[in-house]
């Protein structure tokens, strides 16, 4: 899997980001076609219609219409990924998204984002989170960031990059932590993900990857308390489908 969709975690120059994007041609595939024959068998249903006005933008050479710089967390920057870090989807229409996978960048916020630019880099996360709790989203939601290492993972979760290296605990500041569970409380409210640690993974506990972040100074224990402690303090607004 990892070899098809590449992983964060350790993005900055010299890190260990890999994988091409072996399905990124926007190919019509396994969901289409089931659709396409439920299509058939239903006649002009309207479930069929529904379901392939959703996959039109699919279709080969057809692009799905987004609105510039929009994001999904009202407290992000927005700074886009290359093209190659990432493929178009239409989630959570076409993939369900029931994980948020923490990253640890093993460099510096800029190091990590100047990354995600780069093309040949073959990985990105949809957010990164400074030391100063600044967050920059680089991917949309809806789309399948190249982050986690495993196809399957990639298509369900939205992963979060954190500045800093995984052994160094000082990195992980209070402002990180909070902003962090800011973002991570607003995921999980947009999309019915649980706050707990089956729903909420480190990129260490994704099935094949060779990455050990976010390491074992991250304190799981108080970022589920600060997640629980967002999601009761303000309610999230629904993604943006531009």
């Amino acid at each position: 899997m990892g070899a098809e969709e590449g992983s964060t975690g350790g993005s900055a120059p010299g890190g260990s980001g890999s994988g091409g994007s072996a399905d990124g041609d926007r190919r019509i595939g396994r969901r289409a076609l089931i659709v396409g024959g439920a299509a058939a068998a239903v006649g002009t249903g309207v479930l069929a219609r529904d379901e392939l006005s959703r996959l039109w933008w699919r279709l080969p050479g057809v692009e799905r219409p987004r609105e510039q710089g929009a994001v999904d967390y009202a407290g992000a920057r927005w700074v886009a990924a290359s093209d190659a870090n990432w493929r178009r989807a239409d989630r959570p229409d076409d993939f369900g998204i029931d994980t948020v996978i923490v990253h640890v960048t093993q460099g510096s916020f800029d190091s990590a984002v100047r990354a995600f630019q780069d093309p040949g880099h073959k990985a990105a996360a949809h957010y990164v989170v400074g030391q100063d709790g600044r967050i920059t989203q680089m991917i949309r939601e809806l789309d399948v960031a190249y982050h986690a290492g495993n196809r399957d993972y990639n298509e369900r979760s939205v992963g979060i990059e954190h500045e800093g290296f995984v052994d160094r605990p000082r990195d992980f500041t209070d402002a990180m932590y909070a902003a962090s569970a800011r973002l991570t409380a607003g995921i999980c409210a947009r999309y019915g993900i649980p706050v707990d640690r089956k729903h909420i993974l480190g990129h260490v506990e994704v099935p094949g990857t060779d990455h050990t972040d976010p390491g074992p100074h991250w304190d799981w224990d108080r970022y589920l308390k600060l997640v629980r402690r967002a999601a009761t303090s303000a309610p999230s607004q629904p993604p943006t489908k531009a």
